[in-house]
């Protein structure tokens, strides 16, 4: 784990939950994670209730392989789109002999309201001993006025630092249905296909010493650090190279070398790790000309590798490249162990619960979980193809509708995959 990786963001809450929290963590989960094909039973735990679902459907039970999924419904739209992603596993499992036990757990608000943290130990040890975990969406305008370490949002870092997850995916495919869609020209963005390997856990975000204090002359000033070790530049690299081999075999190193000392590091281990995977084409880009030529010329890219801060802009300026980012996954993964996988976009509080909420962003990353954590390579593209061939019958939730188009909600859009699916 990098030195530089956030303390415990939370004080271990109290042993014994009151009953009444118990009674509450009850209802809650009944009315949030009804998932089809499956029973469940509650257990009293020192920390709550927890529910174990075994939704492997008939067909799968005795499946070739079986994985162990933590499901983070979350908040907001979290359950709604949540549930068409168990339905699509159910389904592609059917179709591939592949078997899986879900046991879902709160995150975010809702563990706010259930526990009084964002990030019950619970959750984070489930998450530890499972072979994947599926996020769906964390926080909303009820928990805004909390302290800033209390907050929905708090909980991701903590359960990313938790899983020790370093190397955050951001896949940007523009979808030949949706280059309308786009912000920019359609002959700039069609054929689109970048994957961003952003470093999550070290860098500005986290360096040490940070804080404010006075200046010599008097002044109030605010501080952070941006420091990254050969370790950890080393492991990140090493990410972004096999993800490029299994892409289109280019890497782009992105940093600012010219100016910064911590970027100069970069790019030394970056050339450095370049000697194992030569295969590989290796180039390098200053932070500013990449979000420029991002907009300009995207179809130039085919992965990237970037610190923390620097990857957190290129990976929402290539996101807009698409269209809408309802449509866009991504995975959190580390060196061994779990990865994290979720949509990118938030928890959409205004349109819950009204089967407005466009599903494909968790439906993809359901796909990216079988490809990237399991090597299922055949089942993540059928789940793919069924995506593409929704698009092409023209269902379109209200993000991503255009004319000519059929408007559909949540329900509807699942109705239409999981028909796509069964083929």
């Amino acid at each position: 784990m990098s030195n530089h990786a956030p303390k415990r963001l939370h004080k271990k809450t109290e042993r014994l939950i009151k009953e009444t929290h118990t009674k509450k963590m009850n209802a809650l989960q009944q009315q949030q994670h009804q998932l089809r094909g499956g029973s469940f039973s509650s257990s009293k735990q020192v920390r709550g209730t927890s529910r174990r679902a075994s939704l492997v459907t008939k067909g799968v039970r005795a499946a070739a392989k079986n994985y162990k999924l933590t499901l983070l419904p979350g908040d907001g739209i979290g359950p709604e789109i949540m549930k068409v992603a168990v339905d699509v596993l159910h389904e592609v499992g059917r179709k591939h002999d592949i078997g899986f036990t879900f046991e879902e757990k709160l995150v975010g608000g809702a563990a706010i309201d259930a526990f009084g943290t964002p990030l019950p130990e619970d959750t984070l040890e489930c998450c530890k001993q499972s072979d994947a975990v599926l996020l769906a969406a964390i926080g909303g305008y009820k928990w805004d006025t909390l302290e800033a370490n209390m907050r929905p949002e708090r909980g991701l870092l903590g359960l990313r630092a938790g899983m020790e997850v370093f190397a955050n995916l951001r896949p940007a495919v523009v979808l030949p249905q949706l280059a309308d869609a786009s912000s920019l020209k359609k002959d700039i963005v069609s054929g689109t296909d970048i994957m961003v390997v952003r470093e999550l856990t070290g860098g500005i975000y986290f360096g040490e010493p940070k804080g404010f204090g006075t200046n010599d002359k008097g002044e109030r000033i605010g501080f952070n650090t941006m420091v990254y070790s050969e370790s950890e530049v080393d492991r990140i690299a090493k990410v972004a190279f096999e993800i490029a081999q299994k892409r289109g075999g280019r890497l782009c190193s992105v940093e600012k070398s010219n100016v910064l000392e911590v970027s100069q590091l970069w790019k030394e281990r970056v050339i450095k790790q370049h000697e194992n995977y030569k295969d590989v084409e290796l180039s390098h880009m200053y932070i500013d000309n990449c979000a420029m030529q991002v907009i300009r010329d995207p179809k130039q890219f085919d992965t990237i590798v970037t610190g923390n801060i620097f990857g957190d802009i290129i990976s929402d300026a290539a996101s807009m490249l698409t269209g809408s980012i309802g449509m866009l996954p991504s995975a959190a993964v580390g060196s061994s162990g779990p990865g994290l996988y979720e949509p990118v976009h938030g928890s959409a509080p205004d349109i819950a619960g009204q089967n407005k909420a466009n599903p494909l962003a968790q439906v993809l990353s359901a796909a990216m979980l079988l490809r990237y954590q399991f090597g299922e390579e055949a089942a993540a593209k059928s789940i793919e193809e069924a995506v593409n061939a929704t698009l092409d019958q023209g269902f379109r939730t209200g993000d991503i509708m255009q004319e000519g188009m059929k408007l559909v909600g949540c329900t509807e859009m699942q109705e239409a995959l999981m028909k796509n699916l069964s083929k």
